[in-house]
C-alpha cells in the first residue's frame, strides 16, 4: 500500500508522519523505516525505527530514490513499513516526475509486501491525477 499526505506548510504532516513511525515500531512486527532529507526528526522517531538521512546517501532525483528503497528492501526482508518526509526535498519539485515515481514504489512495495507512507509539501488541488489517486482521504 502507498499512501500520500499532501498539503501545504504548516498542515502537521510532518507530526502526523512522526507519530505513526512511533506507532509502527510498537505494533508491528517487521523492521521500519524512516527517511527524510537531514536529521531534524533524530530525536522525535523511537530508537527502534531506522532513521535515514538521504544526504549521505547521495539521493538527488527520483531514479536514486527508488534504486535506494529497491536496495532496502533487498537487503532486508522484514521491513514492513517506510515512512518518507518531504519528498520533494529529496527529489526535487517535479510533480509529474513524483507521479511516475508512486506508481513505481507501489508495484515495488506491493511485491515485498511492505507499506510505503510519503508526505508531500504542496496543494493537493494542484497535484497532478498520478499523485491524487495515492491521496490520504
Amino acid at each position: 500500500m502507498l499512501t500520500v499526505i499532501m498539503g501545504l506548510k504548516g498542515m502537521g504532516k510532518t507530526k502526523h508522519l512522526i507519530e505513526a513511525v512511533n506507532n509502527s515500531v510498537k505494533e508491528s512486527d517487521g523492521s521500519v523505516v524512516c527517511i527524510e532529507k537531514g536529521d531534524k526528526l533524530r530525536y522525535d522517531i523511537s530508537h527502534q525505527a531506522r532513521l535515514i538521512d538521504t544526504t549521505e546517501y547521495s539521493i538527488s532525483d527520483a531514479e536514486n530514490f527508488l534504486g535506494f528503497i529497491a536496495g532496502l528492501l533487498a537487503g532486508n526482508y522484514d521491513i514492513h513499513k517506510i515512512y518518507v518526509d518531504s519528498i520533494l526535498k529529496i527529489i526535487g519539485e517535479d510533480l509529474v516526475e513524483l507521479g511516475s515515481l508512486l506508481a513505481k514504489l507501489e508495484t515495488l512495495c506491493g511485491a515485498h509486501d511492505a507499506d510505503i507512507y510519503i508526505t508531500v509539501s504542496g496543494d493537493a488541488e494542484l497535484a497532478p491525477d498520478s499523485v491524487k489517486k495515492y491521496l490520504k482521504a
